[in-house]
């Protein structure tokens, strides 16, 4: 971490703190009464797209500690989401349960599948294994699709959010829940690789077989990092699932899998602000090609009827093709070039 001049760590603790100055603190304060003050000047249309961003931030942190710090590739992301929303919507549509008890078992229910499509990564790696995960895509979809309990090609309805006698009936009362979770995911991750599993996950990441000469058990810190990743995935599930109010499989596509991967890869793998930055990114980018932001793009100017929606698809793989090419290392590492370059050491994390 870096300090400015003068400023020096004389103990381990010092070290190992993540705010370190008061300007730390205080940046991290004016952050957060922003954020949480937001929903007093923004539209439901704009909370409607904070919230969307605000869940798929969990995801994609959990996509991240699995693929950005420990290497499993992972192309189903979008499938372990559907597992913890579908769990949740079950839990508290048909069985009535609490909406905490349905949030907890889609984490633990999408954490148990991944540990089942994670075990091939002992065995297999790179391509090999996005190709099982794809299959777990795949399978997960087919499941959902074809058994009553989550009614099928139909769509399930899903009750709104309750804790205690409160309801998270609007956009605002929902935005206050989503980024809670989505600020406490973000900081466990930031947590997590700076502990002794974080270490272990990175030391796989670089070299298996160098890990696993130095003592590090393989299979506990693969399937781990398969569980917290998928754990997170089912957390945004059930928030998705609660936010949306009613769902089908086709919600949860391949092409949502693998733009989560996008999302980490623009953002910058390996970084805990990369996913924050990948994900506003592409669901900004999203909202701008698709008219709903910049409304010329849907045929306003002498385009034909539908022409941004065509070319969507097209446009979000030419930015990632250009992400990989010019700035394979992601938004976070042009972001740390240009904090060296300019020493802003108050915003070094």
């Amino acid at each position: 971490m870096s300090l400015p001049s003068g400023i020096r760590n004389y103990t381990y603790a010092q070290d190992m703190a993540i705010l370190r100055t008061k300007t730390h603190w205080a940046l991290l304060i004016g952050f957060l009464v922003l954020l949480f003050t937001s929903p007093l000047y923004l539209g439901n249309y704009w909370l409607g797209v904070a919230n969307l961003i605000g869940i798929t931030l969990i995801a994609a942190t959990g996509l991240n500690l699995l693929v950005g710090y420990c290497g499993q590739l992972s192309i189903g992301h979008a499938g372990f989401i559907a597992v913890g929303a579908y769990t949740s919507a079950v839990l508290t549509n048909k069985f009535e349960l609490p909406f905490l008890v349905g949030l907890l078992c889609a984490g633990l229910m999408a954490g148990i599948i991944g540990l089942i499509f994670g075990l091939p990564s002992v065995r297999v790696k790179g391509f090999y294994l996005a190709i099982t995960t794809i299959a777990a895509q795949f399978i997960i979809i087919w499941v959902i699709n074809h058994w009553s309990v989550t009614h099928g090609f139909t769509n399930i309805s899903v009750p709104i959010a309750k804790i205690g006698g409160f309801a998270f009936s609007s956009e605002a009362s929902q935005f206050y829940l989503i980024m809670t979770i989505a600020a406490f995911c973000t900081f466990f991750a930031k947590n997590l690789v700076r502990t002794r599993v974080g270490r272990a996950f990175i030391a796989i990441r670089d070299n298996d077989l160098a890990a696993e000469v130095m003592g590090i058990n393989l299979l506990y810190y693969k399937l781990l990092a398969f569980f917290i990743g998928c754990f997170m995935a089912g957390i945004a599930g059930s928030l998705l699932a609660h936010h949306w109010g009613t769902m089908n499989g086709e919600f949860f596509s391949l092409k949502e899998s693998i733009l989560y991967i996008g999302m980490i890869i623009i953002g910058g793998l390996g970084t805990t602000l990369g996913p924050i930055l990948g994900v506003v990114s592409i669901r900004l980018l999203d909202r701008v090609l698709t008219g709903e932001i910049v409304p010329w793009l849907e045929g306003n100017i002498a385009l034909p009827a539908g022409f941004a929606t065509g070319v969507t698809p097209m446009l979000f793989g030419l930015v990632i093709v250009l992400f990989l090419i010019l700035e394979p290392r992601g938004i976070a590492h042009r972001w740390a070039l240009f904090k060296s370059a300019y020493r802003l050491w108050p915003f070094s994390y």
